[in-house]
Parts: structure tokens; sequence; C-alpha cells
């Protein structure tokens, strides 16, 4: 196969070539700028990279037979048309230069098709469950996947990354496209732990359908350049969005930035963010909500919390809603404080030791938040995120002692 860039590739370079990068104190930027284009634009004449590192695999007691994973390769003209089908060029905000350079890189993808295509099919008694491994091909990796919930479809989906490699520092630009169909829900469950040197941009695009739901858990933690970001467009009625994050950052950074549009009559969306710093830890926590005109009884909310577990930890949390419509619900708020010494005191009586005690203390928030935002909080269990989310924290612990 001749190694040579689509025409859209083309055109994404020449574009950022005439745009440039993103620029300073850009509103979505402006407490934690990211790294200069060159760290996100490798040299085309480099080769192209591997396509592998993809694993999708049935969750019992799902059957290969209720989805379809099929693997692209961009680099091919005709199987970059099929894998980019349907999906929006990059918009004009700050975000959107992440989308150029990921259309001018791009190296592998995955469709991902779950249930069957029929749009009077009844809501599944039970639910699919796939776990999805997406281990970094390469010192720079831009893969993208697409999603696609059949109407109907109730679909547990847990999204695992793997960047150790070689030990060396990695990129990893990754985009995600979501779409849901009518009366479909998805369950996601991603956990992203890179390592310290590793710089990341996960972009997430959400779009629902009328009655749809999605509910979203993050786990991740801090590295030398960490944006999570999540998009998600409510605009049929009685779509539905929570999402719940359980962030940790000790001596690293992380931005997460959640941009939810409300345009349709009785929308709903909930976000929920924990964030534990330590050290030198500079994090950022966006959210921002829209409601349209005409968002006719949307009920929204949204609650940014941070907890400085040692150190000096730089923190901004940045809470926001755009309201245009009268008849509707609407909360937020941001609070930034110490753990209750009483907390840590009783836990102490149990006759647990200083650092098992606050392991336990911190945990258990995290699983709150988390749970909050499923509506099968029990799935936790099963999918084995609560081993997970112990170890992260011991981790996260362990980087700040003496």
């Amino acid at each position: 196969m001749k190694n040579t860039p689509c025409p859209d590739a083309t055109d994404a370079r020449q574009r950022l070539a005439s745009h440039g990068w993103i620029k300073a104190k850009a509103e979505n930027f402006r407490h934690l700028p990211p790294p200069a284009l060159a760290v996100w634009l490798p040299d085309p004449s480099a080769g192209r990279l591997p396509t592998d590192g993809w694993s999708v695999q049935a969750w019992e007691p799902t059957r290969q037979d209720q989805f379809q994973a099929q693997y692209l390769n961009p680099a091919d003209p005709e199987q970059r048309a099929a894998l980019f089908k349907g999906l929006p060029w990059p918009d004009e905000s700050d975000a959107a230069h992440f989308g150029w350079v990921h259309r001018a890189t791009c190296q592998r993808g995955l469709r991902l098709r779950i249930g069957e295509r029929r749009a009077d099919r009844q809501p599944s008694q039970h639910p699919i469950q796939l776990v999805l491994r997406i281990q970094a091909a390469a010192l720079f990796d831009a893969p993208l996947l697409v999603i696609d919930v059949a109407p109907g479809v109730h679909c547990v989906l847990l999204e695992q990354h793997d960047f150790d490699m070689t030990g060396a520092a990695g990129v990893q630009n990754l985009e995600m496209h979501i779409k849901l169909g009518r009366g479909a829900h998805l369950e996601h469950l991603r956990a992203v732990n890179p390592a310290p040197g590793d710089r990341l941009a996960h972009q997430i695009r959400v779009e629902l359908a009328e009655d749809a739901r999605y509910n979203q858990v993050l786990m991740a933690s801090g590295s030398a350049y960490h944006l999570q970001r999540t998009q998600v467009d409510l605009n049929q009625p009685r779509s539905q969005a929570r999402i719940g994050a359980a962030l940790l950052v000790a001596n690293a950074t992380l931005d997460q930035q959640i941009e939810l549009s409300h345009t349709a009559a009785h929308s709903h969306s909930a976000v929920e963010s924990l964030l534990l710093a330590a050290g030198r830890a500079h994090a950022v926590l966006n959210a921002h909500t829209l409601i349209a005109p005409g968002a006719d009884e949307a009920a929204v909310r949204q609650r940014l919390c941070a907890i400085p577990t040692s150190g000096q930890p730089r923190v901004v949390l940045r809470p926001h809603m755009e309201i245009h419509h009268d008849q509707v619900q609407a909360a937020h708020g941001a609070t930034f404080g110490a753990l209750p010494e009483e907390a840590l005191f009783y836990a102490r009586q149990r006759g647990l030791d200083e650092a098992s005690a606050l392991a336990l203390i911190l945990e258990g928030l995290q699983t709150a938040v988390l749970e909050r935002a499923l509506d099968n909080p029990g799935i936790m269990h099963t999918m084995k995120l609560d081993e997970l989310l112990a170890r992260m924290t011991r981790q996260h612990l362990a980087q700040v002692q003496p």
C-alpha cells in the first residue's frame, strides 16, 4: 500500500499552517495552556504508524453477534472515507484545534456498532456488556473511535487504556464520536491512567436521539499534560446525560472540560467531578451547560469538588451555566477544602494506620460520585472498577509520601 496522506489530512495540515495553534489566553485553556503544536503534529514523512492496539471483547453473557467491530486504516483512501463517514468537521471553538490536528494525523480507527438497527426495537432486558482496551500503538498515537448504539439497546462499555509501552513519554490525541439511537442507553465506564511523562488529549462527542440516555464515569490520573473533554448534544426530547468523574492528580496536570447543550424539551443532565490534588498538581475543572430557547422543563445540575491531599496544588474550578429559557431547573456549585479531621479520626479508631484510613475515606468519596452517575451502581463491582479505583488511589497517595 502506498503511504500517502489522504486529501482531508493534507487540508487539515494546511489549515493549521494558516490559522496557527491555540492562542494565549484562549477561553477554554486560559488556566492550563496545552503544549505547542509541534507536539501534536509530527512530520508526515516519519511513516505510517501501526494500526493495531485495539481489543473489543464481550463480557459474559454478551454474545459476539450482538456487536460488530470494524477496524479501519485511514492511510487507505477507501477505508478513511468509511471511517469518517457522517462525522462533523471540527467547529470554530478553541478546542477544535485538537480536532484539526487529529484529522491531519489519524492513523488508525475503529467503528463499533452495538445491537441491531431496528427502529421498533423494545428496550433491552439484559445489557450488552463490552470491554474495549486501547493500547498506545507508538510513541505518537492519534486513534479514532466511532460508536453507534442501535435504538432501544442498553450497553455497558468499559474503556481501558494501556500506556505502559517502553517507558518513554508518549503523545496521544484520541477522538471519539458516540451516537445513541432512539431509546438507547449507554453506560460508559472510562479508566485513563497514563504514565507521568505522557501528554494526552481525549475528545468525546455524544449525540443523543429521543429518549436516549448516556451515563459516563471517568477515573483518570494526571500526567505531563492531560486533557479530558466531553461534549454532549441533548437536542431531542427527553434525552438524558449524567457524568461523574474521580480525578487524581499528584505533581502533574489535568484539564477536564465538559460541555452540555440542551436544545430540546424535558432534557436532563448532571455533572459531578471530584478532584484529589497533591504536591505541585495543576488541575482545572470546567463545566459549561447551555439551555437554549425552547428547552422547556430542562433540568440541569453541576457540582465540582476538589480536596488537597498534600502539598500546595493549584486548582481552578469553573462551573458555568448559560440559560436562555425560563421554565427550567438549574443548580450548580463548587467546593474546595480539606477532609474533615473527624473522618480520619473515626477511621483510625477502627484500628487502621493513617495511610490506610486516608485511602479508605478517599475511595469511599470517589465511589459515591461515580455511583451517582450510573443507573446501576453495582456495575462498578461487576466490571471490577472498584478494584482499579483502589489501586489508583493508593498510587496517588504513594506519589506524594516523603
